[in-house]
This record gives structure tokens, sequence and C-alpha cells, in this order.
């Protein structure tokens, strides 16, 4: 088991029980995927297992960011114990959005 649940005032929260390696970063990403799937939560909530996410641990959860921003859920990430959402994944008060110079995947730039 990589991954743990729970749904709460229309929020699911995921627990990621341990840093991911290689053969278990995409079971956790699936998992995450098929329970927003199923639940259609307002939003996801994702507790890392430390501050410092392992590189497949980040991946799982940039794999889950990307899915729920195309549902249009908002995802937050905190560490173990953290109530703080660690950016990018948390609203950043304040904090003014980057400007990219990539719209729905196409360059502009050539």
């Amino acid at each position: 088991m990589v991954i743990s649940h729970h749904i709460a005032h229309g929020t699911l929260h995921v627990r990621i029980l341990h840093e991911l390696r290689v053969t278990d970063r995409a079971a956790a990403a699936l998992q995450i995927e098929s329970l927003v799937h199923a639940h259609r939560p307002e939003r996801v909530s994702v507790e890392l297992p430390s501050r410092s996410p392992s590189p497949m641990t980040f991946s799982a959860l940039a794999r889950a960011q990307r899915m729920c921003q195309s549902l249009g859920i908002p995802l937050t990430a905190t560490a173990a114990g953290d109530r703080t959402p660690l950016a990018p994944f948390g609203p950043e008060t304040g904090a003014p959005r980057p400007q990219s110079s990539l719209e729905h995947g196409a360059r502009h730039d050539h």
C-alpha cells in the first residue's frame, strides 16, 4: 500500500505513506486518479511523507496535479504533520502568477 485516503467536507485527503520509488510511483498516481474520478471531490489535499519529496514522489504528485487541473479541481500538497501548503501546489497569497510563453501546449516564439 502506497497511499491512504479519506473524504471529508468535499475534500479528498490523500496521504502518501512513504517516499516513492520507481516501482510504485505509477501505482500511487493511478490510485489518486481513480479516487478523484470515483468521488469527484471539490478539492484534493495530498500529504507528502516529507517536506522535501523524492523525485519519484514529486513525479506522482505532479501527475496528480496535472490531472486535477484538467478537471478544474484544486490540489494542495502539505508535508507530513504540516498544514501549510507547499508551493507551487498550494495557493500563494499575494504572489503573482508567472507569465508563461506557452499557451495550450503551443510555442509562440518560433
